[in-house]
C-alpha cells in the first residue's frame, strides 16, 4: 500500500455504502480524499474532506470541481461509486424513473471522468476504478435497467482505458450482493440481501478490492475484478 500514500483521491457516492468504505480505506492509507454525495454523514474521518454533489447535474459537478481543486489539488484518482437501483418490469414501469437511473449511473460517472480525467493525463499519471456490478451483461426478470446501466458503464470504461494509455490505469470492480442501504434506496422494487438468498459481502470487502488495484505498482494494471458471495451463482 505504499504506493497510496500522498497521493489524492475524489470519489462519488462516498457518503456511504461502498464508496464511503473506498474513502476510509483510502483516508487510512494517507490518501487525500475528497467525497461526493447527495447525502452526506454528520460525521466524516477527520482527514476527508465531504461535498454534497448530484452526478446527474452538470453544475453540481462544476462546482464539486472548485471545490476538490481548493480542498486537495488535482486528484490522481477517480473512484465512481455513486448508484441507485431500480426492479420493474419493462412493459409496467415508469420511463421517467428509468432515465434517473440512467442519469446516475451512466452520466453520472460520464460527468465525473470528463470534469477530471483530464487533469489526470495533463499530469501525467492517473487511476480511475468504475464500480459495476455482476449484473453488467446478466438479463434478468424486473433489472433490464440497472443492469443496461451497468453493461454501458463497463464499455465506457474499456473505452476509456484504450484512450488513455498508458498515462492513466482504468479499473473495474464488479460487486455481487453487498450488504449496503443499497436496495433501501432503489427507485422501485422491495428486494434486500436476505430475500436474494444468495449471502452477501460487505463495502469493505469490495474496498479491498479498490485498493487492490489501485496500490499496483506503476505499469502494473488491474482492469477487472469480481467479487461476490461465494453462493452467488452469477
Amino acid at each position: 500500500m505504499h504506493h497510496l500514500k500522498d497521493r489524492k483521491a475524489v470519489i462519488s457516492g462516498g457518503g456511504a455504502g461502498i464508496g464511503q468504505a473506498v474513502a476510509s480505506s483510502l483516508a487510512a492509507q494517507g490518501v487525500r480524499t475528497a467525497v461526493a454525495d447527495v447525502q452526506l454523514p454528520e460525521i466524516m474521518q477527520e482527514n476527508i474532506h465531504a461535498f454534497k454533489c448530484d452526478v446527474s447535474s452538470g453544475p453540481s459537478i462544476d462546482s464539486l470541481f472548485a471545490n476538490v481543486q481548493e480542498s486537495i489539488g488535482s486528484p490522481d484518482m477517480l473512484i465512481c461509486c455513486a448508484g441507485r437501483g431500480i426492479h420493474e418490469k419493462l412493459t409496467e414501469g415508469d420511463p421517467e424513473k428509468w432515465r434517473q437511473i440512467i442519469d446516475v449511473n451512466l452520466m453520472g460517472a460520464l460527468r465525473m471522468v470528463r470534469a477530471f480525467v483530464p487533469g489526470m493525463l495533463e499530469a501525467g499519471f492517473g487511476d480511475v476504478v468504475f464500480i459495476s456490478s455482476v449484473s453488467a451483461g446478466q438479463a434478468y426478470p424486473y433489472g433490464g435497467i440497472y443492469a443496461a446501466t451497468k453493461s454501458a458503464l463497463e464499455i465506457v470504461a474499456e473505452t476509456l482505458r484504450q484512450e488513455v494509455l498508458p498515462t492513466v490505469r482504468v479499473s473495474v470492480v464488479a460487486p455481487g450482493v453487498t450488504n449496503t442501504a443499497f436496495f433501501e434506496n432503489t427507485v422501485s422494487g422491495s428486494q434486500s440481501v436476505e430475500s436474494i438468498g444468495y449471502g452477501f459481502i460487505s463495502p469493505e470487502e469490495v474496498a479491498e478490492a479498490v485498493l487492490y488495484a489501485l496500490a499496483r505498482p506503476k505499469g502494473v494494471s488491474v482492469n477487472y475484478m469480481t467479487v461476490r458471495p461465494t453462493g452467488q451463482p452469477f
